[in-house]
């Protein structure tokens, strides 16, 4: 007994005690305006869910973190394979639960459900990792190296895409394009990919995207002649105006208790905070995250090999891209494109899936003093 209470301690002094409480401290503020947000129409159940998922999230973080990430990262094969097969799945037996028009959800007893892409991205960041690693080995990234690895990532942007979640899809492109950076790939590639971007552009807007994609844009500049699409962002855009510096409180926001917030549990739980907790509850919630992400980056930066450091680099893109285009959507700043705000919004397989992400920074975090591996051996 006396062992297993000095293990404990050794583990509570190795690992990053300030982002686990960081995390937590997020689920519990993002729980707290959840229960606010539902409870007249569901009670305490997706508050509930919300606490399970932390609860299972954390665990499974503290287990991951257990193991230094150079072995896990030896195991990539069965989390991609675990996380392309779950995604797989959905174009079979998936379906798209009421205010989503996609069908990206896996059925899970007892009522809940389960979105393989919440996964993949933190498989993607392990296979993508030893795929990087693998080239680098050579010494030098060659032009055909490039190209496989473009490929590795254009295959879970794609499936992705073709499910239908374009948002879940644009964090994983922003994820493959901060490794890459961290893999230190010339930037005549980026350069000669961008200007691909540009002429591509008119192509991709005239003949690719469709109405509603590109009414979603145009609804930013002209509100007025897209009523219809800026409904939900108008919403919200009204609701934290109304909160003002300090809010109505928790559980007393008109617009939050009338339900005349569309998902205002889950994409729109910014909009949900700054109407009961005002300005001071969203400038918190970014607090938050900006913490998070800031103790992830600096651990990656910390880190004495590159596993370590493209490891960390892509969770931090993970939840900084999210958190970005999450808030960016909600001030009509950017498209509603489905994505969730980190933490916060409800979703227990959002939850879990960060919280394996974080389990692989605290990995990186408890070997960060240990003789790194060269390359070459």
């Amino acid at each position: 007994m006396r062992r297993f209470f000095e293990r404990i301690a050794d583990y509570i002094r190795e690992t990053d005690k300030i982002l686990i409480l960081l995390c937590l401290a997020a689920c519990l503020y993002g729980s707290t305006a959840i229960l606010s947000a539902t409870y007249i129409g569901s009670g305490f159940q997706r508050c509930i869910v919300q606490l399970i998922g932390t609860f299972l999230g954390l665990s499974i973080a503290i287990f991951i973190s257990l193991f230094d990430y150079k072995n896990i990262l030896k195991y990539w094969y069965l989390f991609a394979g675990l996380g392309f097969g779950l995604v797989m799945l959905t174009f079979f037996f998936g379906y798209a639960p009421e205010g989503t028009d996609d069908k990206a959800w896996l059925a899970l007893p007892f009522g809940q459900s389960f979105q393989p892409s919440e996964l993949l991205k933190v498989a993607f960041v392990i296979s993508f990792t030893t795929h990087i690693l693998k080239v680098m080995k050579r010494g030098y990234i060659s032009f055909f190296n490039v190209v496989l690895l473009c490929i590795h990532g254009a295959i879970p942007v794609m499936l992705i895409h073709i499910q239908g979640d374009d948002g879940t899809a644009m964090v994983i492109f922003l994820m493959f394009l901060a490794m890459l950076l961290t893999a230190k790939v010339s930037l005549w590639y980026f350069a000669a990919a961008g200007g691909a971007v540009a002429v591509a552009a008119p192509i991709l807007w005239f003949f690719v995207m469709n109405i509603d994609q590109k009414s979603r844009f145009l609804a930013l500049l002209n509100p007025d002649q897209y009523e219809a699409i800026i409904y939900q962002q108008a919403r919200g855009m009204t609701a934290i105006g109304s909160g003002g510096f300090f809010g109505y409180g928790l559980f007393k926001g008109p617009y939050v208790q009338g339900g005349n917030i569309p998902l205002g549990y889950n994409d729109f739980i910014f909009a949900s905070i700054g109407e009961e907790l005002g300005f001071l509850g969203c400038l918190a919630v970014i607090a938050i995250l900006f913490a998070i992400c800031y103790r992830i980056l600096n651990v990656g930066i910390k880190s004495r090999d590159i596993q370590g450091k493209i490891i960390c680099v892509g969770i931090f893109t993970m939840f900084a891209a999210q958190a970005i285009i999450n808030i960016g959507m909600v001030i009509s700043v950017l498209p509603v494109i489905g994505i969730t705000l980190p933490f916060f919004s409800a979703g227990g397989t959002s939850t879990v899936s960060l919280f394996l992400g974080i389990g692989l920074v605290l990995s990186v975090y408890k070997n960060r003093n240990r003789k790194a591996l060269v390359l070459g051996d």
